[in-house]
Formats: structure tokens, C-alpha cells, sequence
């Protein structure tokens, strides 16, 4: 007998609605029919490394279809809003912990935790924390599918012309009162036209050559920027994923700020925050305005497809209480009004496997979640002559990394906490006033 496929999606549905806690359910109901799933995801680069494993997975699930489409990052979460609007939306789609907070308080992604414990997947194959960011109060709403971490990345023929190694920056240091050989070597790196450094007293920081940093600042979380500075300190966002009070009323936070700040705005060391802003911080680079850049390790191919001179990856500095970035790491999501919801947990489940993820490695493009897949990926880098140690160090080392602030309100979070961290970089108001001024605001958000 052939089964009407509308009246068995309302029957799934009806299922879901009836029994959420019964996957089992679900995918006995929709494994009758042959399905396409639509996946999205926003980055280019990783386009054709989940391409392959669709193709593996639907090898394994000939049932199963995977419709890749993929979208640059405003495009992406535009075309996202507008879906879950319409009714016609990704069924899986690649998520963002700066996102994923309100697809949670709207009902629009799906809590995959009744999924997890019916076919036993072990959350705890992950890399560090990666798992807990994706789960508040008994829920998940995703498994990690990577993570990213910081490191510089410099000009290596201008580090030589300053008389400076690699080795530098195994040592350098930072703090907040005189920015420590961190400062010296930006310092160092920095070129007015008459080719007097920056450690020169004829320096003229009123016409530069060359930047020794290029590093904007005006950015509420400071992923690849202020954030690893300030986290260095000890301070944090917040005091645990999902809290409902932000710190940036602490004097070290404040400090930070304002000793990054001035490294463009009176020392003259760093690209202005208006061309850092336009052009971003990798364009600078790589046009070789600047020395040096931190950024994450999802930029690497595009640094090694983008960038003519010489370059390469090392440590971050190593501030009062340690060398620390922010961990990151993305995931997938099934949206609520997906037809094929057992389908999509399938492929979740699948692209959060050891499989999956040592397919991901060996393209060498991200580092998968699994620790093992990373290592795949590292060798696979190393492969293309790119020597990315530097990120993987960051993250396996002992207190090296802090977890991404995810929190309830995010937007307005960060439309307030970007407009106070331009004002500072822009020298428009002191850290002092901004910042406490925006952390009275969003705390009383919550």
C-alpha cells in the first residue's frame, strides 16, 4: 500500500506534538519515505568538506537526501529570519552561539536531548566544555562540530627587516599599566616614513608607513582582539554561561580597554579603527599595512590562499594570569518547522560523529570537535606547508581558553556593548565612562 506522504507528516507531526520524548517513534513513522533535507551553512571553505559528508551519509541512508545551501554571514542569518518567518527554512542549519539564544526563547529550534538519549550519542567526545554551551536547564540544542581559538599571525618579512624571530613570541608578555614586551614589539614592528620605529623618540606617529598591529577594537565580544587581553587579567563576561549579570564595570576590564586604545589613538601603533573597521583587520594584513593581526583559526585557508609574503601563526602574549583566548564552536540545529525532524537528528547525529568530523580534518579547513579529528586536521595543515600548531596548543592548554559569554538578549547585548566599544576606540569617551555607562544598560536587560 502506498502511504500518502502528506498524511504522514501529519501524522510525525502529530507524533511530536503528542510525545516529544519519543524519538523512536518519529523515525520508525518517517523512515518510510524518501526525503530531502535542506542544510545550511555560511562559510565557502567548508562548503566542499560537508559536501563530503553528505555524500557518505547518504550512502549509509539512501533514504536521505542532503541539499547544501550556503550563504555569506549576513545573508545567511537574514535568509534564516525570513525562513522561520515564512515557513520555509533550513531543516538543519548551521548555528552560532550568538544566535542560537533567541532561536531558543522563540521556540524555533529543536531540543535534541530526548534524540541524544534514545541512540546513547556520548556528549563527552568532545573537546573541553564544547558540549555544555549547546544545553541549558536539561536541553541541547546542538552537537559541536568544531571550535576555533586565537593566535597571531605575522608578516615574516617585516618581523626580519626589525631584527625580531618567531621565537618572540613564545616569550612575549602583556598587562594593562605599560602593555609589557607586547607593547615593545608592536612598538618595534611600527614604521613612520622617515623609517624610524616606534621605540625611536624621533618616531612620528603622525605619519606611519607601517603598523606594527592591526586590531580593531570596536566589537562587543572581541573574539580575536580585546577579549583574550582583558581575559588575561582574570576578568571575565560573566560568571557562567547563561548569566544574567556582565562585569564591564571592572576596573581590569576597563583598564584593557583603554591600554588597547591607546596603542592606536597616542602611540600610534596600531591601524586606525576606522580603516581596521572598513577594511577588516585580514585585508590590512594582507595588503601589508601591518605586521601583525590576531585572529581565529577559521581563517587559515583563507590566509593561505589570500596572503603573497611570507607569514605565519604564533602564540598569543601571556598577560598577568595567563595566555587565554575564547573558545568558540559551532554546531548544528534542527528548526522546529522542519517536516523530516527525525531525518534531520539522523544527520546531526551523523555530522557529530567521529566519522564525519576525521572527514572534516582531512580537509584541513576547521578543527572538528572530536580531539582525534583535530589532530587529523593539524597533520592535514601541515600537509599544505601551513605550521598551525599555535591554535591547537591554545586549546588543549590547562586554563588556556574561557568560554564564548552566551547569554539571553544577545542582540540588544550587542548593538549596546559594539556602539561603547567604538566610542572608546574612536577616542570619542574613555573606557572609564563607556563602559560601566553600557553595563548598567544590558544588565538591566535581564
Amino acid at each position: 500500500m502506498v502511504m500518502d506522504k502528506k498524511l504522514n507528516r501529519r501524522t510525525i507531526a502529530a507524533a511530536a506534538a503528542a510525545a516529544p520524548f519519543a524519538p523512536a517513534l518519529l523515525k520508525s513513522a518517517a523512515a518510510q519515505d524518501a526525503v530531502t533535507l535542506r542544510y545550511g551553512l555560511w562559510d565557502a571553505n567548508q562548503l566542499p568538506a560537508y559536501q563530503a559528508c553528505a555524500d557518505a551519509f547518504t550512502e549509509a541512508n539512501p533514504n536521505i537526501t542532503i541539499e547544501i545551501e550556503q550563504l555569506a554571514w549576513d545573508d545567511y542569518w537574514t535568509n534564516i529570519q525570513t525562513g522561520m518567518l515564512s515557513g520555509s527554512n533550513y531543516d538543519v542549519f548551521t548555528n552560532h552561539l550568538a544566535k542560537y539564544p533567541e532561536f531558543v526563547s522563540l521556540g524555533q529550534i529543536v531540543d535534541i536531548q530526548p534524540f541524544v538519549d534514545e541512540d546513547g550519542v556520548d556528549t563527552t567526545q568532545y573537546e573541553g566544555e564544547l558540549a555544555d554551551l549547546w544545553s541549558r536547564d536539561g536541553a541541547r540544542y546542538g552537537l559541536p562540530k568544531d571550535w576555533d581559538t586565537v593566535a597571531v599571525i605575522y608578516n615574516e618579512d617585516m618581523l626580519t627587516t626589525a631584527g625580531l624571530e618567531p621565537g618572540v613570541f613564545a616569550e612575549w608578555t602583556w598587562n594593562p599599566d605599560d602593555g609589557g614586551s607586547f607593547r615593545e614589539t608592536v612598538a618595534q614592528l611600527t614604521l613612520d616614513e622617515n623609517g624610524n620605529n616606534g621605540l625611536s623618540p624621533d618616531f612620528d606617529r603622525d605619519n606611519v608607513a607601517q603598523y606594527g598591529l592591526a586590531m580593531g577594537l570596536g566589537d562587543a565580544y572581541g573574539q580575536t582582539a580585546w577579549s583574550l587581553f582583558a581575559c588575561s587579567t582574570g576578568w571575565r563576561f560573566m560568571d557562567e554561561p547563561w548569566g544574567e549579570e556582565y562585569h564591564f564595570d571592572d576596573e581590569r576590564v576597563i583598564q584593557s580597554i583603554q591600554s588597547l586604545a591607546d596603542l592606536g589613538l597616542v602611540d600610534g601603533f596600531n591601524a586606525p579603527e576606522e580603516e581596521v573597521a572598513s577594511l577588516n583587520v585580514e585585508t590590512v594584513f594582507s595588503a601589508g599595512t601591518a605586521a601583525l593581526i590576531f585572529h581565529g583559526s577559521w581563517m587559515i585557508n583563507w590566509m593561505a590562499d589570500n596572503i603573497t609574503f611570507p607569514f605565519g601563526f604564533g602564540n598569543l602574549p601571556t598577560g598577568p594570569e595567563g595566555r587565554i583566548c575564547m573558545f568558540n564552536g559551532l554546531a548544528d540545529s534542527i528548526w522546529t518547522g522542519s517536516e523530516h525532524q527525525a531525518e534531520s537528528w539522523e544527520w546531526v547525529k551523523f555530522l557529530g560523529s567521529p566519522e564525519a568530523q576525521q572527514i572534516v580534518g582531512g580537509t584541513a579547513v576547521v578543527f572538528p570537535a572530536i580531539p582525534a579529528a583535530a589532530e587529523t586536521a593539524l597533520a592535514a595543515f601541515q600537509e599544505k606547508g601551513l605550521d598551525v600548531t599555535p591554535y591547537l596548543e591554545q586549546a588543549q592548554q590547562e586554563n588556556g581558553t574561557f568560554l564564548f559569554p552566551i547569554a539571553d538578549n544577545a542582540s540588544e547585548y550587542t548593538a549596546t556593548m559594539t556602539a561603547a566599544m567604538q566610542a572608546v576606540a574612536l577616542g570619542e569617551a574613555p573606557a572609564a565612562e563607556a563602559l560601566p555607562e553600557a553595563n548598567e544598560d544590558i544588565n538591566d536587560l535581564f
